[in-house]
């Protein structure tokens, strides 16, 4: 289901997602609309799930998480209640940040911020080894965070 975007729309999803903090009378301004309709439109882009939620992004370096790690796992049974169940897994996990099911030589491919390796660690033998169901998992540890974000490319053209 695609979700009818104008271009107030898409300048506004491009302004919110650089800093969701702006307050609405100054967002207005900087897309031409009054404080008033930027709150409708915010308020539809939330109720038709464009908006999925606001957050805070947050160091890892700065609250004591400065290894990321990407780790490709392999099942061995793709029975969908087995996959249900490691994805609800892997989902709970606060150290996973993000998880996707994949196609391809892998079937899950997870980023993790943890401590050190010895938290890595750990987090395989529940999350892989405890499992019952990972026939093999791949690691690679990242040397430096180049680019780390969520940001979606927004066309400020109406389409």
């Amino acid at each position: 289901m695609s979700i009818e975007l104008d271009a107030y729309d898409r300048k506004i999803l491009a302004e919110v997602q650089a800093n969701a903090r702006v307050p609405q009378s100054e967002l207005g301004e900087r897309v031409n609309l009054s404080a008033a309709a930027v709150n409708r439109r915010l308020k539809r882009l939330v109720e038709e799930h464009v908006i999925e939620k606001y957050t805070a992004v947050v160091s890892p370096n700065a609250v004591g998480h400065p290894l990321t790690i990407v780790a490709s796992v392999e099942v061995e049974s793709e029975q969908i209640d087995l996959l249900d169940k490691m994805k609800r897994t892997f989902e709970k996990c606060p150290q996973v940040q993000q998880c996707y099911y994949v196609t391809g030589e892998w079937d899950f491919v997870l980023i993790l911020i943890v401590r050190d390796m010895d938290e890595y660690s750990a987090l395989t033998r529940s999350l892989f080894f405890g499992s019952g169901n990972i026939k093999r998992f791949k690691t690679l540890v990242a040397m430096d965070r180049v680019k780390v974000g969520l940001d979606v490319p927004i066309a400020l053209c109406s389409t």
